[in-house]
């Protein structure tokens, strides 16, 4: 898609938060995914100073590691051209893991999950 005019290629307009690594770098930078497409997005991020044409790669929730190239730059924002077409749709939806998952972080576990191995003394169980 490097070359592709996907300028007109529906966008959904959105906020997500992505870790992108631009390439023959270690470090990451946390973005702001300010609209998203099947060939690339628009982001914004403060301090990291990018070139049209800069190769990299960003980290979308439920899509995996996706690898592009700096399409137009202006300002802190800037669009990428995705290598690969995506799902735009999957990094909106809500990843939640199996209810046998203790191992997940507790924030994206449900209240009413414990590990297996946990017991519950009923007098510290608060009543609603």
């Amino acid at each position: 898609m490097g070359n592709v005019d996907t300028r007109h290629e529906q966008r959904d307009s959105l906020f997500l938060l992505a870790d992108l690594r631009v390439a023959g770098e270690v470090a990451t930078h946390r973005v702001k995914v300010r609209n998203l497409s099947t060939g690339g997005m628009m982001a914004e991020v403060d301090g990291l100073a990018v070139e049209r044409g800069t190769r990299l790669a960003v980290d979308l929730r439920n899509v995996g590691l996706v690898e592009g190239s700096v399409a137009w730059v202006q300002g802190n924002r800037f669009g990428i051209a995705f290598d690969h077409e995506i799902d735009p749709v999957a990094p909106r939806r809500q990843s939640t893991p199996a209810q046998s998952d203790a191992h997940a972080p507790r924030y994206v576990r449900p209240a009413s999950i414990l590990p297996p191995d946990a017991e519950v003394d009923p007098r510290n169980l608060r009543k609603i």
